[in-house]
């Protein structure tokens, strides 16, 4: 290594590309090509620096085979930050069994910390969580290192575990400060407040409160039956129903719950349930059906009785009866959650991410920018969403998984 090519790297190592480019601006050998590349997307142009890590990895070519694949590896962190989460993941695959074999353990772990990063983006947390388990970060350099603990960190706010999520965002402020690199300090400081801001919304007897994610934590451990509106399930101190693909069967569980110690008038069941504006006897016998199924659903953990308006919720074991919500709850707002990370984001990542079909999800977008609640820049393949984050509320930690519904 030259010493122009040492001495951009360490400026890129340090958080400094413009002191990178200075040195290997205008050159076109492959590792200047592959050093303003990684510049390049430290500056924000990802565009440009995929190009330029392209190049390189074919000026590489298979003469140097490690090289190469460290390009593939800063490659698909591009598209990763991009956004661009249908990139092959074949190719990082093999990239980091190039690097294994040649004994490069720190890019082949940063390999497997890139593929467990795009698993919690689009909501695959068993699958994180094993790739996590076969990362060795005891090699990674300080800013590597705090990466890694900001994606345990996410692993385990998503499983509510906010104690090891704490433990993993303080070793992540360490090993940031270490690496004094500002925008990676940013970042860290930025997961610190998550924890700090409402994550959802409970509604009991009539009541609403905003919860911090420990406080969720702490209802999911408590003795209530709690309808989460989050991800859609219902659950007690026992056991969990998922009612993810049963809306309707959903609907009214969370309609009775809100309601409870009360009863719910038939019509306002049958307006939450199925969208009637009136009622005749086909509404009610519907109605009378998807109750007995929910009440067969729910047999161990409520009881569903009739009543002279309409019918009632009684939990069988639990003392209170709590409905838990997004914190801001409109149309599209799984799409909008996402959105508001402050990425750029494509319709075709965002349907990976949410397991929906892309023309379901390019008319939700459609419909938030007539709103003017996001906005897109580029053209065709080349466009991209955003939208401003809401403050004081988290964004997409209680999200469910994807669902295979296309």
């Amino acid at each position: 290594m030259d010493a122009p090519i040492a001495a951009a790297a360490r400026a890129l190592a340090a958080g400094d590309p413009l002191g990178a480019l200075n040195w290997i601006a205008l050159r076109e050998d492959a590792s200047a090509l592959a050093l303003r590349g990684i510049a390049m997307a430290q500056l924000g142009d990802l565009v440009h620096a995929k190009t330029l890590v392209k190049r390189a990895a074919r000026a590489f070519g298979q003469k140097h085979p490690v090289a190469r694949a460290r390009c593939v590896v800063a490659e698909a962190e591009i598209a990763l930050v991009s956004r661009d989460l249908g990139w092959p993941t074949q190719a990082l695959n093999a990239a980091r069994d190039t690097l294994d074999e040649h004994g490069d353990r720190v890019n082949a772990g940063y390999a497997r910390y890139l593929e467990v990063r795009r698993l919690l983006l689009i909501g695959r947390l068993d699958e994180a969580e094993r790739a996590l388990a076969a990362i060795d970060a005891s090699p990674f350099h300080p800013a590597a290192k705090a990466a890694y603990e900001l994606v345990v960190a996410g692993i385990a706010i998503r499983r509510l575990r906010t104690r090891a999520a704490r433990a993993a965002i303080a070793r992540a402020e360490r090993a940031a400060r270490r690496a004094n690199i500002p925008s990676l300090t940013a970042e860290v400081e930025s997961a610190s407040r998550v924890l700090e801001m409402p994550a959802a919304r409970s509604v009991a007897r009539g009541e609403e409160t905003f919860l911090l994610l420990e406080q969720v934590e702490a209802l999911h451990a408590s003795k209530a039956l709690v309808v989460d509106a989050c991800r859609f399930v219902v659950r007690d101190s026992k056991r969990v129903v998922s009612l993810a693909r049963r809306p309707v069967l959903f609907a009214l569980a969370r309609a009775l719950a809100e309601a409870w110690p009360a009863d719910v008038p038939r019509d306002v069941l049958l307006a939450r349930a199925f969208g009637a504006k009136f009622s005749d006897d086909s509404h009610r016998a519907r109605l009378r059906v998807e109750m007995g199924r929910l009440r067969r659903v729910l047999r161990h953990m409520a009881g569903l009785s009739a009543t002279k308006r309409g019918f009632a919720m009684a939990p069988s074991g639990a003392r209170e009866v709590v409905v838990l919500a997004q914190p801001i709850e409109a149309e599209h707002a799984s799409v909008l959650a996402m959105l508001t990370d402050g990425e750029a984001w494509s319709s075709s990542a965002l349907a990976l991410a949410l397991g929906a079909s892309q023309r379901t999800v390019q008319r939700a977008l459609d419909s938030l920018a007539a709103s003017g609640k996001v906005q897109w820049v580029g053209r065709g393949r080349a466009r991209r969403w955003t939208a401003p984050p809401v403050p004081g509320f988290t964004t997409t930690l209680l999200l469910p998984a994807p669902l295979s519904i296309d």
